[in-house]
């Protein structure tokens, strides 16, 4: 079993841009990079993913963490290498798709809902899981659940989660999130994101200095 560790971050924030065309790519990802955000997930259900994809890759800096999310197979994992992508999220635990990926050296953040899939995950080596939909569980379930977990796996929150109840999930010690709606919509300006993404940092930030004592 490969375990591909998550990169060092100073915040373990995803942005997920469902929807993003790749003639947008350039300027709404490199708008988020400039306001802090060091990992980037363009969902495959997008138009045109992959060159979006390559586009984000080609551009950002070698700390910058770029892939697509709703990976559902093995050909989608290789096509995703070969755009040159680095992080693999999926919906579902599939151990074949996670194996693949971890084998190219992707971080990889399957998603889960339970105890049983969350185990499945950790065994077929996932980077980190994906507790989806996060506004359904709660931090108290996800947190209930890390008791059975390997230590050295990332806990993300997704699904509800947002600059508005960062506090409630880091309190309970889950750092790590992905953020869709609340950060990004089809349509939106590059403008637009920036407004949201400066609140979406400035509230990570002060919910981190919260629970350290600052």
């Amino acid at each position: 079993m490969t375990r591909i560790p998550f990169p060092a971050m100073q915040r373990p924030l995803v942005a997920i841009l469902r929807g993003l065309k790749p003639g947008e790519a350039q300027a709404i990802v490199g708008t988020l990079i400039e306001t802090g955000f060091t990992a980037i997930e363009i969902p495959l259900n997008s138009p045109d993913p992959f060159r979006s994809i390559e586009t984000a890759a080609k551009m950002a800096p070698a700390d910058v963490l770029i892939g697509a999310g709703t990976v559902l197979s093995v050909e989608q994992v290789d096509a995703l290498d070969a755009a040159g992508g680095r992080l693999m999220v999926s919906p579902n635990v599939e151990p074949a798709v996670i194996e693949a990926a971890a084998a190219k050296g992707m971080v990889t953040l399957p998603g889960v809902f339970t105890a049983t899939e969350a185990l499945a995950a950790a065994r077929a080596g996932a980077t980190g899981l994906k507790f989806f939909p996060a506004s359904v569980l709660g931090p108290s379930g996800i947190n209930a659940m890390r008791a059975v977990l390997p230590p050295e796996l990332l806990i993300a929150a997704v699904g509800g989660v947002s600059e508005k109840n960062f506090g409630a999930y880091v309190d309970a010690d889950i750092l790590a999130f992905g953020l869709g709606s609340s950060l990004y919509k089809p349509g939106m300006s590059a403008a637009e994101i920036r407004e949201r993404a400066t609140v979406t940092i400035a509230a990570y930030d002060a919910a981190i200095a919260a629970r350290n004592g600052g």
